[in-house]
């Protein structure tokens, strides 16, 4: 990433794959460069994912999603 590229805060959804079972956090405050997406995370938004991860708080909601093959 440049320096000179503009960032833009934004509230993003982050989506971990953990293999067996997709985390959904919604809301997560970032940078993001509007040119190409690319989400820049504060060190402490970083530490509250890793600790509601670690704490497996009751989440806001539960969704099922479907699963696609792209190599089927």
């Amino acid at each position: 990433m440049k320096w000179n590229e503009p960032l833009e805060i934004q509230q993003v959804t982050y989506i971990l794959d953990l293999g067996t079972e997709i985390i959904v956090i919604e809301h997560v405050p970032a940078r993001v460069n509007v040119e190409t997406g690319e989400r820049l995370f504060a060190p402490e938004t970083v530490a509250k994912i890793q600790r509601m991860l670690q704490s497996r708080q009751t989440p806001a909601r539960v969704i099922s999603a479907p699963v696609f093959d792209f190599a089927a």
